[in-house]
């Protein structure tokens, strides 16, 4: 099989006609999110803020399919993996892995008993990289209006599936991969994100 090459003309092309398909803020969301990955990654010498924005802009394709719940995950992966593209059908399971274990999922669990097996064993083997922990980090950057504050994030995603268990821990590791990435950085991710403190006062649930 000949697999395609994912450059950044490519994802912008798949972004767009995910939207076609399923039209919603989460295009925006991605958007930001891209550019969150791209300016981080640019004070990061060991990561390529290209590549990184590709991740960003691909991270939830898996809703091109409609309106779903974690199936998103499953759908994004096996999208980009028909394409040869591994990395970021990676990345379309780890994003939402802010815990590196199947109980740690929030939302809906519209998978079939034998899909959640494999998303079972995929977070079993998988190895995370300093891109899957950037994803993470900044899909809790990026609302659909713009940058926004980690805790304004945190707010959305508990107003829309509650608060579980796994909560306040997938709240302190976000805030280690925070710390994580400014500490190479040498500044704090909120000094290249442009309007981000407008942006979080403006954002309305």
């Amino acid at each position: 099989m000949s697999y395609e090459i994912l450059d950044i003309s490519r994802a912008h092309a798949e972004l767009e006609k995910a939207g076609r398909s399923n039209p919603g803020p989460w295009i925006s969301h991605s958007q930001y999110a891209a550019l969150a990955c791209r300016n981080i990654a640019q004070k990061c010498s060991h990561l390529d803020p290209m590549q990184a924005y590709i991740l960003g802009l691909m991270h939830d394709i898996g809703r091109y399919v409609g309106v779903t719940g974690n199936r998103h995950l499953l759908d994004g992966y096996r999208y980009c993996m028909q394409f040869g593209w591994e990395k970021a059908a990676q990345i379309c399971i780890t994003h939402a892995f802010i815990l590196k274990d199947i109980g740690s999922l929030l939302g809906t669990y519209d998978m079939t008993p034998e899909e959640f097996e494999m998303m079972r064993d995929f977070m079993e083997t998988v190895t995370y990289d300093d891109y899957d922990l950037l994803v993470q980090l900044c899909d809790k950057l990026a609302m659909p209006t713009g940058f926004c504050l980690i805790e304004k994030r945190f707010v959305d995603v508990a107003l829309r599936y509650g608060t579980h268990p796994v909560t306040v821990p997938r709240w302190k590791r976000i805030y280690e991969i925070k710390n994580h990435f400014e500490q190479i950085m040498g500044c704090s991710i909120y000094d290249v994100l442009p309007g981000v403190v407008e942006n979080t006062m403006k954002i309305t649930f």
